[in-house]
């Protein structure tokens, strides 16, 4: 465990040796999302694998902000050494921006899809998601709420319907909470032009060509925004990526 600066206990895993590595998961997830990845990376790096805040093993403290994220994210690169570079997933990747821009002494970073919306109706439908998440958690509907996010990202009703009744649907639920602090850094769905001008470390935006082509358009634009970014595309990955697929490319930026 180590320990924010608001008191939340957070709970990780260190692997391997080498300079360090923080990753950073996406929404309706913890840990165990990037534990392939983690052992992958641990050939060459040390990797800080850790639950965000409400997730896994770790604690929370209301209320939440985006900043107390940030924070979190500083203690692990504390623990790691004072310096770290940081890899973030999908929404995780757009928290690891917010915290490069605050300042964090981030060496290098790299980001898998974050989920910037190109489409011009983007920020009407992301403000609708978020104000019926807060409808739906404030009354306790958990399930409703991860069917709410499911369907945002485009899985079909009758999919989400069959995952009602597995048994993975109770870990989803655990988490729904968590899914009010990823639309909070999201905003509102649209790249943050200033936030990205702050980024100072050189940046890798890796994205699959399964995703979508409003995924390659965002990825792209964010890259070039970036003061030190470049872009990398995935031959037949989609956001759900391949960790095989996906280290090799980390471990020759990270380098």
């Amino acid at each position: 465990m180590v320990r924010s600066a608001d008191g939340t206990d957070l709970a990780y895993e260190r692997l391997g040796e080498g300079a360090p590595v923080v990753l950073v998961t996406g929404a309706s997830c913890d840990r165990n999302v990037h534990e392939p990845l983690a052992r992958l990376l641990a050939t060459e790096f040390t990797v800080l694998n850790y639950d965000r805040r409400g997730r896994g093993e770790s604690g929370d403290t209301l209320p939440y902000a985006v900043d107390r994220e940030i924070e979190d994210l500083e203690a692990l690169i504390n623990e790691a050494g004072g310096t770290a570079a940081v890899f973030g997933s999908s929404s995780g990747a757009v928290l690891a921006l917010h915290a490069a821009a605050s300042g964090l002494p981030i060496t290098r970073l790299a980001l898998w899809e974050p989920p910037f919306t190109t489409d011009p109706d983007g920020p009407r439908r992301q403000h609708a998601y978020a104000t019926t998440l807060t409808t739906l958690l404030g009354e306790g509907r958990r399930g409703d709420a991860v069917a709410l996010f499911m369907g945002l990202v485009g899985i079909p009703e009758e999919m989400i319907s069959g995952m009602r009744h597995a048994p993975m649907w109770a870990g989803m639920e655990a988490l729904a909470p968590t899914l009010a602090y990823d639309a909070a850094v999201m905003g509102d769905g649209t790249m943050p032009a200033d936030l990205v001008a702050l980024v100072k470390a050189p940046t890798l935006v890796v994205h699959g060509t399964e995703t979508g082509d409003w995924m390659g358009e965002s990825a792209r634009a964010l890259a070039a925004a970036l003061p030190h970014g470049t872009s990398h595309t995935l031959q037949g990955q989609s956001h759900d990526v391949s960790s095989d697929v996906l280290a090799p490319v980390l471990k020759e930026f990270l380098a």
